[in-house]
This record gives C-alpha cells, structure tokens and sequence, in this order.
C-alpha cells in the first residue's frame, strides 16, 4: 500500500485508540514497528492479526499473493524484537515466524475464518509466512496510549465493545460448527475480561477506595458486577469448550455477556470517569 495511505490510517489508529474508518472499519488492526533492514530505523506498519491467546497475536505475511515477501516481514525475520500497539496499550513483542506444521495449522485455521487468505496462496509460488507476535513481559503497569486514567479506562471499555460486536459478526459465517479462530477469539475476550476485572479489583479500586472512603459502597458494588460478568464468561468457556460446539448454542451466551458486559461499562463510565477527572482536576 502506498505510504500516505498507511500513513492516514496509523494517524486514525491512534488518534481513536485503534478505530478506524473506511475499508478497515470493524477489522481487528494493529500497527507494527520494525527496524529497517538497511537502515536500522523505525518502520511502522499497520495490520490485520488473530488473537492466539497467552500474549500472543498472528499476523500473515501474504502481500496481497505479491512473489515477494512484505519489507515488514524481512525486516522481523532479521530483527525479531518489534513494537505492537493495540489501539489501547503499546508493548514490546518478539516475532517468531512460524514453520512446518504449526504454520499450516494456523494458517489453515485463518483460512477457515477468511477464504480469502487461500486466494493470496494460489497467487504466488512463496510459502505465505504466518508469525506470531508475543509479547514479553515488563516490570510495572502496561504502556496504555492515554492521557488520563479516565481516557484509558473508556479507551480499554470501547476495545472490548468492538471486540464482542466482532465475534457476533463472525457468527454469521460460523456455519454449524464453530470454527477454530472463532473459538479461540471467543476464549481470548473472556482471558482479557478476566485480567481487566482482575487489575481494577486489585489496582484502580484500591486505590480509590484509600483516597475515597466514601466511596467503597460504590467500589464493592462495582466488584460484584465484576463477580457476575465472571459467571456469564465462565458460562462461555464452558459451551466454547465442548466437542463440536454448535453455534446456535454459543451465540446466546455470547449476547447475554455483551448486553451485562454494556450495562456495566455504562455503570462503571457513569460513575468513575467523573470521580476520576475530578481527582486529575486537583
């Protein structure tokens, strides 16, 4: 793609903490960073990636079907440590470029969730790369791309709101069996609702609960929702987990997590955000 227009949708990117418009509108994007080959500087890229669980996201080198790998791949292949930013948090990663047999699972698994990875195949003689991107760990709180607790708390809730209208999407096209991708997105929502949760229980609430006594009937109540979103993702992982689950049967527990999962942000929004912005305010 030319450079002004990648250029147009990293400037979106980050300016809507990874929404954007036009012909990416509703993909899951994200914008990598690699170091040039030649001359050893920063390379932004946006993309298309799956989840994969555990830290770890893919990304499909497949050039539109191009004879050539993309510069972004031959630039990870000779400097692995690269830079993601998800719309929300930016973290370092270390790109492994995925071979024999895993590669073919995978990307046979993101064939099935887009024909259209197949097609790119047919056109070139090249093996289309698949790498993974883990990210490793750092000490302290993540990298979150924004200027205020309060911005960061609405940017990570939007995240998720565009994450489950994704998957609901994505059951359109799940036929009667739930496809492998379709899975492992449905189990990797529930990993990060429960690591959120988790890091406001144990951090944000905390925190408010030392400096605002008031508050901690505000804060358990909060909790508790927190508690019964857990049951409905629990739930989820549950029918997500059976032996040729049957979509008809995982999608109503996909909207009554939606529909709780949208009450609470609303409610936890409505509530914190001001008591937030008035502390920053100080």
């Amino acid at each position: 793609m030319p450079n002004a227009f990648n250029q147009q949708i990293i400037d979106e990117f980050r300016a809507r903490h990874g929404k954007v418009g036009g012909p990416f509108e509703g993909a899951r994007l994200l914008l990598l960073t690699t170091t040039g080959t030649r001359t050893r500087t920063p390379h932004t890229t946006p993309l298309g990636y799956y989840p994969d669980g555990g830290g770890r996201v893919l990304v499909i080198a497949s050039a539109g079907g191009a004879p050539r790998h993309p510069d972004w791949f031959r630039n990870l292949v000779a400097d692995p440590r690269v830079r993601v930013e998800s719309g929300v948090f930016t973290y370092d990663a270390r790109a492994v470029v995925l071979e024999g047999a895993e590669r073919d699972r995978l990307f046979a698994r993101a064939v099935e969730a887009d024909p259209g990875w197949a097609t790119y195949q047919a056109k070139t003689d090249r093996v289309i790369p698949v790498v993974a991107l883990q990210e490793i760990a750092q000490d302290g709180p993540p990298r979150v791309n924004a200027g205020s607790v309060s911005e960061a708390l609405k940017a990570v809730h939007d995240a998720f709101r565009r994450e489950l209208a994704l998957i609901r999407a994505e059951f359109t096209f799940s036929g009667t069996s739930l496809g492998a991708q379709l899975r492992v997105n449905c189990l990797t929502l529930c990993q990060g609702l429960h690591q959120h949760h988790t890091g406001e229980d144990i951090g944000l609430f905390r925190a408010l609960a030392d400096r605002h006594p008031e508050h901690a009937p505000l804060l358990d109540r909060l909790r508790d929702e927190h508690g019964r979103i857990a049951v409905l993702t629990g739930e989820l992982r549950r029918v997500v987990g059976q032996n040729h689950a049957d979509p008809a049967l995982v999608l109503p527990e996909v909207v009554r997590l939606t529909e709780a999962l949208e009450a609470h942000l609303r409610d936890e929004e409505d509530q914190l955000i001001p008591l937030l912005d008035a502390a920053s305010a100080r």
